[in-house]
């Protein structure tokens, strides 16, 4: 299978590496699409944090690095999708969530998944636009 001209990928030392065939994010055009992140340290792979909020809030700092790297930010984000591990977590990733996204409010949904890498808590992707 060929590769779609214009298509580029994003890779940066600031967010984890993938841990599996896929890359932190590509760009098409504008757009920027991130893979799922989880609360993964960026040096060490290990999951951060205990609480569904401790790991949201190291979400949001991994996508707030392959953002940058794509040359955008999350006040360009278009569409997020979030998993949870259980749906009673709700409360603590929609307070950090809030908190990261302040008055911008993309477009998004939040579904439960059966199981997440690493015995994560919760799971983030984007769809942003570049600046």
């Amino acid at each position: 299978m060929g590769k779609v001209s214009g298509l580029g990928v994003v890779a940066t030392e600031g967010a984890p590496k993938a841990i599996g065939p896929y890359s932190q994010a590509i760009t098409m055009d504008s757009f920027v699409f991130t893979a799922g992140q989880v609360a993964l340290d960026p040096k060490s792979g290990e999951l951060v944090g205990r609480t569904t909020a401790e790991q949201t809030e190291q979400v949001f700092a991994n996508l707030k690095a392959v953002l940058t790297a794509a040359g955008t930010t999350l006040g360009n984000v278009m569409k997020t999708t979030v998993y949870l591990a259980d749906m009673a977590d709700f409360a603590q990733m929609n307070d950090v969530y809030a908190k990261h996204f302040g008055s911008h409010k993309p477009a998004r949904s939040t579904v439960q998944a059966a199981g997440l890498p690493k015995g994560a808590r919760v799971e983030i992707d984007v769809i942003a636009v570049k600046q």
